[in-house]
């Protein structure tokens, strides 16, 4: 009798426990679930936006969104998650909020950046100002925009370096990768030259570039001759600029600047820049040096 009352004392005190662990168990594979489920919903309505998109700044557009959709309803899922598994285990849910509001107030201050953050995030998604696949200047920093969340953004510069940039600190975004971009290009020549010539051999070196099969097809029109732009100590300062298509700006100038270097070598047309004189200048009478160098 003495171990039966044991057996049965034990097995009802076990059973809440049971219960609750089941419980948990079961809130665990539900909130497994509707992972999933938010995973294959943001997927859903990525693939209903690529389908309407016409152009490649509009897919641009839905990865961002898509990716946002996925973060946010995953931190949604976990949040009440962890909620009903502290009351499963006993914990009362209230006393933590009450605890989480006091301790709000009293942080209150230094959350202003985290809500600033959040807010300047959501606007900078909504008036679609920066999308993952641009190439922006923000916050003093530059680079490939990697990632995009309500929090943060981040970058990748050249150099492989990867900033994360709260977007509470962004106050201005310059895109350089929006609709189209321009090639600007500077090109020196001696004050020697004949300008209208090189006018010409420019307009020539732009169509050739054009018919390139790779470089080509980058350039969306002809090569827009500015004129003369700045007449240096040294060089008289030839702007011009190609109409490109976003991300190859840079390519293009590099073509080009390759294309007038070889062009100019061959025709003898002179690239100048600074170089020193040594003058022996006359026998020392006084204190001074009788070597004088100068900067041309």
């Amino acid at each position: 009798m003495l171990i039966k009352g044991l057996g049965r004392y034990s097995f009802d005190g076990w059973t809440p426990i049971f219960k609750n662990l089941v419980h948990i168990v079961i809130i665990l594979i539900i909130a497994l679930i509707l992972l999933r489920l938010s995973k294959k919903l943001a997927d859903l309505v990525a693939h209903y936006l690529r389908s309407k998109a016409d152009d490649p700044e509009s897919l641009k557009r839905v990865e961002t969104i898509s990716r946002v959709m996925r973060y946010s309803m995953s931190v949604t899922v976990t949040v009440i998650t962890v909620m009903l598994v502290l009351g499963e285990l006993g914990i009362s849910i209230a006393p933590v909020l009450a605890t989480a509001g006091v301790v709000g107030v009293a942080l209150g201050f230094s959350a202003q950046n985290l809500v600033k953050d959040f807010l300047n995030g959501f606007f900078l998604i909504l008036e679609n100002q920066v999308r993952r696949g641009d190439v922006v200047e923000a916050a003093g920093k530059s680079g490939l925009v990697e990632e995009v969340t309500l929090r943060y953004i981040q970058l990748r510069d050249y150099d492989g370096n990867v900033h994360f940039i709260p977007n509470g600190q962004i106050t201005t975004v310059t895109n350089m990768s929006r609709g189209f971009a321009y090639s600007v290009i500077d090109i020196g020549v001696a004050y020697r030259e004949d300008i209208d010539e090189i006018f010409g051999i420019l307009q020539q070196l732009g169509s050739q570039l054009r018919q390139d099969p790779i470089i080509g097809e980058k350039i969306l029109e002809d090569l827009e001759l500015a004129g003369i732009d700045k007449l240096a100590d040294s060089a008289v300062i030839v702007r011009c600029r190609f109409k490109v298509v976003p991300l190859e700006q840079w390519t293009v100038r590099r073509a080009f600047y390759r294309l007038v270097k070889t062009c100019f070598d061959e025709k003898g047309i002179e690239i100048p820049f600074p170089h020193l004189t040594v003058y022996a200048g006359h026998p020392k009478t006084g204190h001074g040096s009788p070597f004088l160098v100068r900067n041309d």
